[in-house]
């Protein structure tokens, strides 16, 4: 299958997608295969929720806005520039996908079928409806997909490659597993903001994204705050107060108040502001409505003790405090090649 062919259908996915990137739909006449799609996909963001709890519109939204934005002309050139695609592998690549917040394992399915590879599909419970109906968009806009995306209920069988995702305890049985073929085995990972107490007011407020997206169910959301001796929360609060509405999802403060109550019961020290608790701890992993915080006497010591936890780490968020930092408020957006884990799935695959 020629790469132009993959790449036009891509192409053809963002457009589609890019009619939903607000809250206000604009159907355009220039979409291919509108008439099919359009209104069934809006009737599908609607009622997510109703299939996983988590998925209310808006954050369906957010990842419906970040494909769209990702999936463009220049960004499918671009990320593919870097590779050879003068062979297709063509294998056949399990894929067993997460399903924390929407669309989680798009990228995977994404780099499986441009890479000239065959994806085997095992969903997520908790992500039945939107990949799937994706997935039919690009086999309709390109026929070649058909034998190229199949959908696995019960026992995954006849794969040569598999990229699975899972907690800490299921990614050692993955590994037992699939020892026998090509994988990527993901595990637990979280995200962290390297702060110094001389962020603006507006980055603060754009950190307020990082860790609310998804209700901070995702492993790129700042789930932990490196703040310096002596650090005054005051300016953290107040840039996270854009996000205050959050605490009115019924799921979201029924975990804010069990939480809450548990540190409380425990004697821990906390500060609230009435939708969010930050508690000093040395862990990486928070949980829903609670940041944890660490002070640090250096920059240099963080960078260090961040380097030497790097298999527990997906995003660094600071004032290009590190190499490898992301803006304030972009963790939710990233590019094609920024890979998850930091490995490279589309190199994976092409050597496959």
């Amino acid at each position: 299958m020629d790469l132009e062919a993959k790449k036009k259908a891509f192409v053809a996915l963002g457009d589609f997608l890019r009619q939903f990137a607000t809250n206000e739909f604009v159907k355009s006449e220039k979409v291919e295969h509108n008439d099919a799609f359009f209104s069934a996909f809006e009737d599908l963001i609607e009622t997510a929720v109703h299939y996983n709890g988590w998925f209310v519109k808006e954050q369906v939204l957010v990842a419906v806005q970040s494909w769209a934005d990702a999936l463009t002309a220049a960004n499918i050139t671009q990320w593919c520039s870097a590779y050879d695609f003068t062979k297709e592998p063509l294998k056949k690549v399990g894929l067993i996908l997460a399903g924390n917040i929407p669309m989680v394992g798009f990228h995977d399915l994404v780099a499986v079928l441009i890479s000239g590879n065959i994806a085997l599909v095992k969903l997520s419970s908790n992500d039945q409806k939107i990949v799937p109906f994706l997935a039919k968009y690009l086999q309709t806009v390109e026929p070649q997909f058909l034998d190229r995306l199949l959908f696995v209920e019960g026992k995954m069988e006849g794969f040569e490659a598999v990229i699975a995702t899972g907690s800490n305890n299921t990614a050692r049985y993955f590994d037992y597993y699939f020892t026998a073929v090509p994988h990527i085995i993901r595990k637990n990972r979280n995200s962290v903001a390297l702060l110094t107490g001389e962020e603006t007011p507006e980055q603060l407020t754009e950190l307020g994204k990082d860790i609310f997206t998804y209700y901070g169910l995702g492993c790129r959301n700042v789930s932990k705050l490196f703040v310096p001796k002596g650090y005054n929360f005051d300016a953290f609060f107040q840039g996270m107060y854009a996000q205050k509405d959050v605490i009115m999802y019924e799921r979201y403060a029924n975990n804010y108040d069990y939480n809450k109550a548990v540190f409380l019961m425990s004697e821990f020290q906390l500060l609230d502001n009435g939708f969010l608790t930050i508690k000093e701890d040395s862990s990486y992993a928070s949980p829903i409505s609670s940041i944890y915080y660490e002070y640090y006497d250096t920059v240099e010591e963080v960078v260090t003790r961040l380097r030497a936890d790097q298999e527990k780490i997906q995003c660094i968020v600071s004032n290009g405090l590190t190499t490898d930092s992301i803006g304030f408020g972009q963790t939710q957006h990233p590019q094609l090649w920024d890979y998850a884990d930091q490995v490279d799935t589309l190199d994976f695959l092409l050597k496959l």
